[in-house]
C-alpha cells in the first residue's frame, strides 16, 4: 500500500515514503530535494536520462530540475526526502552562491548518515534546536564535498518568463502575453522553455501554482484559500494535482503538518 508521511521543521519538509503502484506525474520543486532509498530501487527520468537510486543511494535534485519517480519494480520502494529552499542552504552554509549538484544519485554513507538522522528527527517532531543543528551538519558536508558546484544564471528570456508565470499563478496560463514581451512566436518560445527547464510552459505554470497552493496551506492551515489564490477550480480539481506530485491531497498533507 503506498504511504507518504510528511512533517515540517526548521523550515525543512521531511517526507516518508512507501510505494509500490503510485508514480510521481513529470514536475519540479522549488526546492532541493534530497533523499536517501532504504529498500527497493527508485526509477526516475531526469533531464531525459534514466536513473536508478539503489538502496543506500542519495538522490540529488536541484531547485526546479523536472523528474518522475516509481518504483523500479513490484517489490515496492521506501526512501525518505528532505524539501529545503536554496536560501536556507546559502543561509546555513554561509555563501550567497546557488549550489548546484552535478550528479543525481551518489552513495556517500555519511552523507547518507546525516540526511535520515534529520528527517528521523523532524519526522518523530523532535525540538526545532536538534532539527537546526543537523541542519547545519548536513549542509556543511553538502557543499564542502565535490558533490556539488555553483549555478550559472537563468537564461535572461527564461528568467523572465517564469516571472510573469509566477505573477499571475491565480488566472489562466496567457501564453501569447509572455511571447509578446519576449518577442518570440509561441512555437520559439514553447520549445526554447523546454529546452532549458525539462517541461513544457504548461507543465511549469501548473507546477507553480502546486507549489504555491503547498506554500498556502503550510501558512494558513486552509486548503480552501489554496484553492482560491491559486486559481483551482475546487478541492478536487487542487487535490488531483496536487496528488500528482506529493502523492497525497492537499487536506492529507494538511493533516500530517498539524
Amino acid at each position: 500500500m503506498d504511504k507518504f508521511i510528511y512533517k515540517k521543521s526548521a523550515g525543512i519538509t521531511a517526507l516518508s515514503a512507501s510505494i509500490s503502484e503510485f508514480s510521481y506525474k513529470k514536475h519540479a520543486h522549488a526546492e532541493y530535494a534530497i533523499g536517501a532509498t532504504l529498500r527497493g530501487i527508485q526509477h526516475y527520468t531526469l533531464d531525459g536520462s534514466l536513473q536508478l537510486s539503489y538502496p543506500n543511494g542519495v538522490m540529488l535534485f536541484n531547485p526546479e530540475q523536472a523528474h518522475d519517480g516509481m518504483a523500479h519494480d513490484e517489490t515496492g520502494l521506501d526512501y525518505v526526502m528532505l524539501y529545503i529552499d536554496p536560501q536556507l542552504i546559502s543561509e546555513v552554509g554561509e555563501t550567497k552562491d546557488i549550489v548546484r549538484f552535478s550528479n543525481p544519485v551518489v552513495y556517500d554513507k555519511r552523507l547518507e548518515q546525516k540526511i535520515l538522522s534529520l528527517s528521523h528527527a523532524i519526522l518523530s517532531e523532535k525540538d526545532e534546536a536538534l532539527c537546526s543543528e543537523l541542519l547545519l551538519s548536513f549542509t556543511d558536508h553538502l557543499i564542502h564535498t565535490k558533490l556539488s558546484s555553483y549555478d550559472k544564471k537563468d537564461n535572461v528570456l527564461i528568467r523572465k518568463a517564469k516571472d510573469m508565470v509566477h505573477a499571475s499563478l491565480e488566472n489562466v496560463l496567457k501564453l501569447d502575453d509572455i511571447c509578446k514581451e519576449l518577442n518570440l512566436s509561441k512555437f520559439q518560445f514553447i520549445r526554447l522553455f523546454k529546452a532549458h527547464t525539462g517541461i513544457s510552459p504548461y507543465q511549469y505554470f501548473l507546477n507553480c501554482k502546486i507549489e504555491r497552493a503547498k506554500q498556502v496551506i503550510e501558512k494558513n492551515k486552509d486548503i480552501y484559500a489554496a484553492v482560491s489564490e491559486c486559481g483551482f477550480v475546487d478541492l478536487t480539481h487542487l487535490n488531483k494535482h496536487f496528488k500528482s506530485v506529493y502523492g497525497t491531497t492537499a487536506f492529507e498533507y494538511m493533516s500530517h503538518l498539524n
